[in-house]
Parts: structure tokens; sequence; C-alpha cells
């Protein structure tokens, strides 16, 4: 496969992956990497590999690519290639908390300076420095970070990074939040992150906006802003389940808990003990007590509305797949699929497929 033919191949991948068909588009891709023979289109394709694996949380068949995709650049001798392959070496053992392994990757790339681009991916590796320091969880490391995430700010103010820019926010509020407690102040950085998406996220990945709210959600629920929390960690959890973003879906299941905790809402573990107490009874035969969980357990999915809008069974009390649609009402997948494309039967928006924004 030749240059021409490798770059359109890796466009028919891309077009793929914006459309949310990322199967799809790994297959294309994977096909490009075993049949080129273009070094350069090679290592593009890698990059596109390491991105969705990034982002779908394969963080081991990210840090594969990177390795292939490092000694790809190696074998073209260019520092531009180099200095990109570094940083994607650097983020995969961020990914998987390699914090030190992070910090030194960030610093080969910071001494191969001298050209346009790798100045350009100066302020991605401050980035990822930062959050490395972060992940470390010691203050000092954490003033450190500070004033690396003030050069990823001034990297991204410089090149006009929005992109950038509403990254190193939402770490900003992390690390206020995690080392300094600074409440107010943690939350002023995502709220901020949340507004560049808006203003300038076009063609953005949802994944930027999925992140700022959940920090927001965060910050909230610490200021025991309680509705902000939920209304702000159902917007990412909605965003996570729609792109298949499973890491995101755990911070936000971990908050959705603590944000019921401080609510004191028991409700939710009411509904476990009705639903473990009907399948013992059931067991035993003891038919006057089944009912009567039965009953206790409907009514507690009726209060959450923890159920499917089209077949009328609960939603969580068996291990089936579940599909978010762009209103955020949740349904069965296999619901959704036997609907056809009727849309929603909640709000009835009929324009709209599942998985899609």
């Amino acid at each position: 496969m030749g240059q021409d033919q490798t770059k359109q191949q890796v466009e028919k991948g891309l077009k793929l992956y914006q459309a949310n068909q990322t199967d799809k588009a790994l297959h294309v891709w994977t096909k490009v990497l075993e049949k080129t023979s273009d070094p350069g289109g090679k290592f593009r394709v890698l990059g596109c590999l390491i991105t969705a694996h990034s982002e779908m949380g394969k963080y081991k068949e990210m840090l594969k690519y990177a390795l292939a995709q490092i000694d790809t650049a190696r074998e073209m001798e260019d520092p531009d290639y180099l200095t990109e392959g570094y940083l994607n070496l650097a983020r995969s053992n961020e990914k998987l908390c390699d914090f030190q392994k992070t910090v030194s990757y960030c610093k080969t790339c910071l001494n191969m300076q001298g050209t346009t681009v790798s100045l350009q991916l100066n302020g991605q590796v401050c980035l990822s420095m930062g959050n490395a320091f972060l992940g470390v969880s010691v203050f000092q490391k954490a003033l450190e970070s500070w004033d690396v995430w003030e050069k990823a700010l001034r990297y991204a103010h410089n090149n006009d990074d929005k992109m950038l820019e509403s990254r190193v926010c939402c770490s900003l509020g992390e690390l206020l939040d995690i080392q300094l407690k600074d409440y107010e102040k943690a939350l002023f950085f995502p709220c901020k992150a949340a507004e560049l998406v808006n203003d300038y996220g076009k063609g953005w990945s949802l994944k930027y906006r999925a992140m700022s709210q959940y920090h927001m959600s965060v910050a909230y629920r610490k200021l025991d802003r309680l509705p902000d929390a939920m209304e702000c960690c159902e917007e990412s959890m909605k965003i996570a389940l729609q792109h298949g973003d499973r890491p995101l879906q755990a911070l936000c299941l971990l908050n959705f808990a603590d944000i019921h905790r401080c609510r004191n809402d028991v409700d939710l573990c009411s509904l476990k003990v009705h639903c473990l107490s009907e399948g013992i009874y059931r067991s035993k035969e003891r038919q006057e007590e089944l009912r009567e969980q039965v009953v206790k357990f409907l009514q507690c999915v009726e209060e959450l509305e923890l159920y499917c809008g089209m077949c009328g069974e609960s939603i969580g009390e068996k291990n089936q797949q579940l599909q978010a649609l762009p209103c955020s009402h949740i349904f069965h997948l296999q619901c959704l699929q036997n609907n056809g494309s009727r849309g929603c039967p909640k709000c009835r928006r009929s324009s709209m497929k599942p998985g899609f924004v």
C-alpha cells in the first residue's frame, strides 16, 4: 500500500471514528498497519490507534501501539516524529499509573527542542508531566506540577490551543481538589474548561466535555451543592455511555455513590436488599414473604425510575447491556434494536439514533 492509498484509508478510518463507528475504524486502521509501506503513514495510523484505545480505556493496547510508534520514529530519524512518539509513550504510562516513566519520557521530549512541531507539543508534554506529579500524590510534587501546568497554559495561549487549555483546566481543578482542598477554586477550573468546550468545541471529542462535567460534579459535591453535582455527573455519564468510555463510567459511578451517601439516600441500598431477599425466599418457596419483597422491590424501582421504558423490566437487576440515547433516557440495548429507528419511546424524539449526539 503506497503513500496516497495509506492516506485515504487513514482518513476513511477517521470519518468512521468521528461517526462513532469505532469497531469499523479500528478494523480499517489495523489493515492499513498490516499493508502500508509508507513510514509516515504507519506513524500516523499508529497515532490514531493510540488515541482510540486511550479513549476506550484500553491502556495496555495503547502502550503497545506507542512502543511500535517510537520504533517507527527511530527508523525515520526525524526529531518531530520522535518527540510525538515519546509524548505518546508518556501518555500511555501515565494512564497505566507508571508515573516515573511518564516524567522520564516527558523530560526526553522537552530536551528535543528546536523544531516548530516539537515546540507546539511542549504544552501537551507539560500537561502529562503535571498529571504524573499529581498521580504521585506528594504535596511537594503537587506544587511542582502547578509550575508545569502554568507552562502548559502559556503554551496553550501562545498557540491559541483551546483544547489543550481545557485539559489543563481540568487537571488544575483536580490538583486544587485533591492536594490543596480549595474546592471553590477547584470548581472554577472545570467550569472554565466546560466554557471553552462550549465556545470552541465544534469538532472536538465529547470526551473533553464529559471530563469537565465530571470534575464540576466532584467540586459541587464537596461544596455540598448536591443537585448541581447530580446534574453534572448525569451529563458526564450520558456521554461516557454513548462513547464507550469505561474509565469515565467507573469514575461517574463512584461519584454517584458519594452523592447518594452525602444525601443519606438509602433507597439504592433498600433496592439491593429487596432483590437479595426475593431470591432467598424464592429458593425456600416461602410465597408470602416472596410476594412482600417483590412488591417492595417494584416500589423502589418505580421511585428511582430504574426500569426500561420499552419492556418495563427493571434496569440493573440482571447483567444486560444498556444504551443511552442523546436525550439521556436509558433502555435495554435489545429493546432499542427491536424498536428500529422510531426514536425515544419516552420523549418521542424520533430523529435520533442510539449512541449519537
